[in-house]
């Protein structure tokens, strides 16, 4: 079975109406609850990992609404975790959505303006608060990042949009819940019967 790893309440529903049968465990924003929720995740039974939410593009051809599949994650302090790519790509696409590839990296606040361009240096694409930490707590599992872009350079969040932003970032959340199934049915993950999960 698989377990996807969402930090908010509102991803977490999102995800959930996308896939009524997807076991999610809501996590908590910020790296402090994303430590917390990684031992849990450590005890869960499930075979494989997913951590999925928004995030913020630190480079400008990444739009609000698209999808990207991390193909590594890190905090700034180093200790990238390898993930697994190729078949979540393979699942997003068999439901219609062409998603990008590219490095996150994990910080404690929400990154804008001239602080983007300085965390794309290192050759990250987008930022978000929580994956690095989850991330630990998948062990030896398969483990996939799918995070949605809600805001980037060009589309910082307290601009008019925002909550148009916000909306259209919920949106492509419950459209890619069936594709974690998919990539979990690829790796011979069932689903269970137990219906989500609430942190």
């Amino acid at each position: 079975m698989i377990v996807v790893a969402a930090p908010l309440g509102l991803e977490a529903r999102a995800l959930r109406r996308g896939a009524p049968g997807l076991r999610v465990l809501r996590t908590g924003m910020g790296p402090a609850r994303a430590r917390r929720a990684a031992e849990r995740l450590r005890a869960d039974p499930a075979s494989a990992v997913a951590v999925a939410g928004l995030c913020g593009a630190l480079v400008p051809d990444l739009e609000p609404g698209d999808v990207l599949v991390a193909s590594s994650v890190e905090d700034e302090h180093g200790g990238a975790a390898e993930l697994e790519t190729v078949g979540v790509c393979r699942a997003l696409r068999a439901i219609g959505i062409d998603p990008r590839v590219g490095r996150i990296i994990c910080t404690d606040h929400f990154a804008h303006g001239r602080e983007r361009e300085r965390l794309a240096l290192g050759g990250a694409v987008a930022a978000d608060m929580e994956s690095a930490w989850l991330a630990a707590g998948a062990g030896h599992r398969p483990l996939a990042v799918v995070r949605v872009v809600i805001d980037g350079p060009r589309h910082e969040l307290w601009r008019p949009a925002a909550a148009r932003q916000l909306l259209l970032g919920l949106r492509r959340l419950r459209e890619i819940a069936p594709a974690l199934e998919r990539w979990a049915e690829g790796l011979g993950v069932k689903q269970p019967s137990l219906g989500t999960m609430e942190s």
